[in-house]
């Protein structure tokens, strides 16, 4: 008895076909060119430029300068021209830094 449940078993899995990987397609929104403002192109240049482009610049600003906390890594510590795109705050968490880096593109 147990012969045939494997026998079935083993019988389906056979008749499914092999799906294939399609490629990853990107999110149209984050591909859009946004304009950053002044105060944003300071960090990233002053081309309109994808979302996804602006974030990586701004990552890396942020490593270039040091300027990710060495004990909560999740904190980033404002200089002078992250402290103007953060609204004046002396440090963020890296979550809150996408809110503040897209109030300034558009």
């Amino acid at each position: 008895m147990a012969a045939k449940k494997k026998a079935k078993k083993s019988a389906k899995k056979a008749k499914k076909p092999a799906k294939k990987k399609s490629a990853r397609k990107p999110n149209a929104a984050f591909m859009k060119p946004v304009q950053p403002d002044a105060i944003l192109a300071a960090v990233v240049g002053d081309k309109a430029q994808p979302r996804t482009e602006i974030m990586k610049k701004t990552w890396a600003y942020i490593k270039k300068n040091g300027l990710q906390d060495k004990k909560n890594r999740r904190q980033i510590n404002a200089d002078g021209a992250l402290k103007a795109l953060f609204g004046g705050k002396a440090n963020v968490t890296m979550f809150e830094m996408t809110k503040y880096i897209f109030k300034h593109a558009k």
